[in-house]
């Protein structure tokens, strides 16, 4: 009879994440898509987001062979292996994430006619469809290649394909939304002075693909990578060796800690996603409240949860408090970013009083939003950051990363609801549902932005976290396999590290935003063209040619993908080549550049967002005034920023870490190690 040990909860709990997310998705697909024409919107809103996705795969099944075989060769078949199947894992979870959320946005736009309440249930349903696969996928594939191996340096191959796939769905999906958006908005809003989600447009339903691609499979996988390196990253230093508080662990008790930790993590998401309901007629504050509900639900469960956990498998307390040093961080970085992007709250709404007086005012008065939202979420990380090392040393910060994380299966789910009701509000104006059922959308929609801006700035701060546990972790096995490292602010190379790191986050930015710029150029050109060329298409008597734009936006985001993501898997090999002590330098200067400059750009470009949003409920002239069309130009600049290169920061600083950990081997052959 085999002896039940604590680890074979991991690939159980994985299993029932997702045999959980097909309940619900069997539960969503029972609910009526409505009215033919809004079943004829979704379906064309699937097509293109699988013609997309199916195209980036192409170029993704390319990257994966050239690298599994440079694995294979430099390190490991094994490294290879895993390599392989995180890639596998974080497309399959991405691509199951966006099907559901392209059949669930007609039927959470039927469920509004019924009530607001309803419209919410199916929403979020999809959202939470996409979390239980992010974190069933995840400790699965971590769990299967640990039993396997029993050598936590090989699964770094399965997060490094997982940070692989990340990149490209964030960069190409983000590229792909922002094209379309911008397209649709500057042509359409500002020149036409027509809604937002007018049929007549020929950019809204690839603006709606872009939603898909971009925050459903860009933002599940950027999290998915996130997830399995926290947990990575503590197995590695638990598996090089831990004393915590004078005490020594034992190598199997501090690797296992992180999937276990995981474990009941996504127990404790389970049962929170059933504390999210609300009645009939609720308004915006019930539905943040009841999101909210779930959130803070999940954290304290696992609060309660790990705290027995570690008290009965370890008894070292202090894990547990850097645990929750990690946790509390994650909470009050959502709740900062709600608080600097919700219209709500003043710092937004300054925005839309400074559109009273131009476009220029408002692009001001949005970017300093975002600088001085940097504030809050460093001092959150920076007192994480003290507190996990001061009681558990560098696992301790790994251990943080885990606790910020450990919920993900329920902030990921407040998160993906958000383009869901997106694509809901647009398939309720262009269906013609009525006033009634429109509100209640744009309602639904209005809290999915916050929750949007949330789950962004839960990704950044989990970023920073799991960056620097990576970092620790690197490292750790340099000095573990007798390279000694000086990583002093007085050594040269060091010096010369952190400013190409520091310059990198730049530079991936630049290259994104210009990528964007350009598809956008060329979907104005073509909204334009269909403007003036198709008879009695402004006056709703012929339908747009929707494919040509969604065919825009498909090959500007493959064309332009390829560059960044060289840039953040080459830049740290070629680095570390010349010196380790360089490359530390390097990653340190691109975690706290990256991070910096990813909160800046997510917060500003959500907050001119919602100062739009503002002026659109009537204030200031209303829609159509001068001041709305100043606010939709700061929209229109902020696009980019929040959706394509300030959440492509994440996975670039995670996956030079990553990159750097895997190819450790390699760079002990050239350093004599």
């Amino acid at each position: 009879m085999v002896e039940f040990e604590p680890v074979m909860l991991a690939p159980i709990a994985g299993a029932l994440a997702l045999a959980f997310a097909g309940y619900l998705t069997f539960r969503i697909m029972r609910q009526s898509p409505g009215t033919p024409q809004m079943r004829e919107l979704s379906d064309t809103i699937y097509r293109g987001a699988m013609t997309f996705l199916n195209k980036e795969y192409r170029v993704m099944v390319v990257y994966a062979v050239i690298v599994t075989i440079i694995l294979a060769l430099v390190v490991n078949y094994q490294t290879a292996v895993a390599f392989t199947v995180g890639a596998f894992f974080s497309a399959l979870a991405g691509n199951i994430g966006v099907r559901v959320a392209t059949k669930s946005n007609a039927r959470t736009a039927a469920a509004a006619k019924r009530s607001i309440g309803e419209g919410l249930r199916v929403g979020f349903s999809s959202g939470a469809v996409m979390g239980m696969c992010v974190v069933g996928l995840g400790i699965l594939g971590v769990s299967i290649f640990y039993y396997l191996f029993g050598d936590p340096r090989i699964i770094v191959g399965f997060g490094f394909g997982a940070s692989s796939i990340a990149l490209f769905a964030r960069v190409g999906g983000g590229i792909y939304t922002k094209s379309a958006d911008m397209g649709a908005d500057l042509v359409g809003k500002v020149e036409a002075r027509i809604p937002e989600d007018d049929p007549r447009n020929p950019a809204v339903i690839a603006d709606n693909v872009g939603d898909n691609v971009g925050d459903v499979a860009g933002m599940g996988a950027d999290l998915f990578e996130s997830y399995v390196g926290s947990i990575i990253a503590a197995m590695v230093i638990g598996f090089i060796g831990v004393t915590v508080g004078g005490i020594a662990l034992s190598q199997t008790d501090a690797v296992i800690l992180p999937m276990l930790l995981a474990t009941v993590g996504i127990f404790c998401s389970i049962v929170a996603i059933f504390f999210v309901r609300v009645g009939r007629g609720a308004g915006i504050k019930t539905l943040h409240a009841a999101l909210n509900k779930g959130v803070f639900g999940s954290a304290i469960l696992m609060a309660v949860v790990s705290f027995l956990l570690i008290w009965y498998l370890i008894g070292v307390m202090e894990i547990f408090y850097a645990m929750l040093a990690g946790l509390i961080a994650g909470i009050v970085i959502g709740l900062a970013a709600e608080y600097y992007t919700e219209n709500r709250f003043s710092p937004v709404q300054s925005i839309a009083i400074s559109s009273q007086t131009g476009p220029a005012t408002n692009i001001i008065s949005g970017f300093s939003v975002g600088m001085i939202s940097t504030l809050i979420p460093i001092i959150a990380v920076c007192a994480a950051i003290l507190v996990a090392f001061q009681f558990a040393g560098l696992y301790g910060i790994a251990i943080a990363a885990v606790g910020m994380l450990s919920t993900l299966g329920m902030t990921l789910a407040t998160d993906t609801y958000g383009p869901v009701a997106d694509n809901a509000a647009g398939i309720a104006e262009m269906s013609k549902m009525g006033k009634t059922v429109r509100t209640r959308a744009e309602r639904l929609d209005a809290v999915g932005n916050t929750t949007a801006a949330i789950g962004k700035g839960f990704a950044i701060g989990s970023a920073a976290l799991t960056a620097l546990a990576l970092f620790a972790a690197y490292t750790n096995r340099m000095v573990d396999a007798g390279i000694t490292m000086d990583l002093s602010i007085t050594n040269p190379s060091v010096i010369v590290g952190l400013f190409i790191g520091g310059m990198l986050p730049f530079l991936f930015c630049a290259l994104t935003m210009r990528a964007v710029g350009k598809g956008a150029s060329l979907i104005v050109g073509e909204v334009r063209r269909q403007f003036r060329t198709i008879p009695g298409l402004m006056k709703g008597r012929a339908k747009p040619d929707y494919d040509r734009c969604i065919g825009i936006s498909t090959s500007a985001a493959l064309r332009n993908m390829a560059l960044p993501a060289a840039l953040a898997i080459l830049t740290p090999i070629a680095v570390g080549l010349v010196s380790p002590e360089a490359l530390g330098g390097l990653l340190a200067g691109a975690i706290v550049t990256g991070l910096l400059l990813a909160i800046t750009l997510a917060n500003a470009g959500g907050a001119w967002d919602n100062a739009k949003k503002y002026i659109e409920e009537g204030r200031f002239g209303g829609k159509g005034s001068e001041t709305h069309a100043a606010s939709v130009i700061g929209d229109t600049v902020g696009d980019p920023f929040k959706d394509t290169s300030g959440p492509s920061l994440n996975i670039l600083i995670k996956l030079m870490s990553m990159a750097a950990l895997l190819f450790v081997p390699l760079l002990l052959k050239v350093w004599g190690g």
